[in-house]
């Protein structure tokens, strides 16, 4: 993977993504079943979900669980100056329409500051390595929590966007855990122990 260009790579990790959500309908309800309540014991209460667009695996089935067990929850917003922001929010209030067709809290929403944040992905692989979008939005947010605080960052996938190696910048903040709908996947922080 690592001789792609990021803009091919990401399309390959699309279709991949694609063809793991026809294949799987139900993969955030597996998700779900199979996440680790260790990891929101140790790095709750905050937990930061997200709204799903475009096949990425569904959280809200895995959110409903852990606001059952005491979890407060928020979900991101793209602000205006392109960073991202967590607000507090709870299953049945009000989304609104935000950029790149997500949809998010109103900017009315108190701000939150996530313990364990559920990250969205295009692929992954076994050093923590993440790609998303390129917007680069969760790597800053990222950045930003861990300056602030001990944080713990969770990517949520299908098994099959799991990759044996993926390109890695400095700027990049690497998952610590990984969990798809068949269960949680062992990331070696090769690079993190590194450095």
């Amino acid at each position: 993977m690592q001789d792609a260009t990021k803009d091919d790579l990401r399309q390959l990790l699309r279709d991949i993504r694609a063809e793991a959500a026809a294949r799987d309908p139900d993969a955030g309800e597996k998700l779900a079943d199979v996440f680790p309540k260790k990891l929101f014991d140790r790095y709750g209460p905050i937990v930061a979900g997200y709204c799903s667009v475009n096949d990425e695996i569904c959280p809200f089935e895995l959110m409903q669980r852990l606001a059952y067990f005491g979890a407060a929850l928020c979900l991101p917003r793209v602000n205006e100056d392109d960073t991202l922001s967590f607000h507090f929010w709870e299953p049945g209030e009000p989304l609104v329409d935000g950029r790149f067709g997500l949809k998010e809290p109103p900017a009315s929403a108190p701000i939150a500051e996530p313990t364990l944040v559920l990250v969205p992905l295009l692929g992954f692989d076994g050093q923590g390595t993440r790609i998303g979008y390129g917007k680069g939005h969760y790597d800053r947010a990222l950045t930003k929590l861990r300056e602030n605080g001990r944080i713990f960052a969770c990517g949520l996938g299908y098994k099959a966007q799991m990759m044996e190696d993926l390109p890695f910048e400095a700027h990049d903040q690497p998952l610590d855990w990984a969990v798809t709908e068949q269960g949680s996947v062992p990331l070696f922080m090769m690079r993190a122990m590194a450095s």
